[in-house]
């Protein structure tokens, strides 16, 4: 069945679309407070797309993203049991939430420079930030760094690949797409079994 094909050229169309920069902007907000898809799903194929705008679209996603950062911030410092426990509850994040308050504990402001690159949804970081009234001003330099390292190493290496990495994509795209979903059901069953 080849279904992945078409999702990366439909994708890759709404890259190249006129109001992608928004589309990004609000993925990227989103995706720190209370959305779950990543940034890198849209960001990629934009790069890719419009390779000239890497580097603004990285600026874009870390803006937008470290905003979206401060408003989950204000919703675990002030609307935990009203916003909060409702949000993680809905993504059954119960577990990675008490996990991540063990992080805090442990590491302090410096678990925000790991959580740019973990697996861990930034919201829950970002929640638990605010919960555990972490200083405001290091929590916004802290995602200011981390999610713009992230961002600007996507964009950066998609730049660099640009039409190399494209090809291979569209080429392999099912074998990647079906390895990827095969990927995640391993992970979700490993996970479920080892809890």
């Amino acid at each position: 069945m080849a279904i992945f094909g078409s999702i990366y050229k439909r994708v890759i169309s709404w890259a190249k679309h006129r109001h992608a920069s928004y589309y990004l902007s609000a993925t990227s907000f989103a995706e720190s407070s209370f959305f779950p898809v990543p940034v890198d799903v849209l960001l990629a194929p934009m790069v890719l797309a419009q390779r000239e705008k890497a580097w603004w679209y990285a600026s874009l996603a870390t803006l937008t993203s470290v905003a979206g950062a401060v408003f989950g911030y204000y919703i675990g410092l002030f609307l935990f049991d009203q916003v909060a426990q409702p949000i993680i509850e809905f993504y059954h994040f119960q577990e990675k939430f008490i996990y991540v308050q063990q992080l805090f504990n442990k590491y302090g402001i410096w678990i925000i420079f790991i959580a740019g690159f973990s697996p861990i949804p930034y919201k829950i970081f970002t929640i638990t930030a605010g919960v555990a009234g972490m200083p405001l001003l290091p929590f916004i330099l802290t995602s200011l760094v981390a999610r713009g390292a992230r961002f600007f190493l996507v964009a950066g290496l998609l730049y660099a690949g640009g039409e190399k990495i494209d090809a291979v994509l569209e080429k392999r795209v099912e074998q990647i797409g079906w390895a990827t979903v095969v990927i995640i059901v391993l992970a979700i069953t490993i996970y479920q079994f080892i809890n």
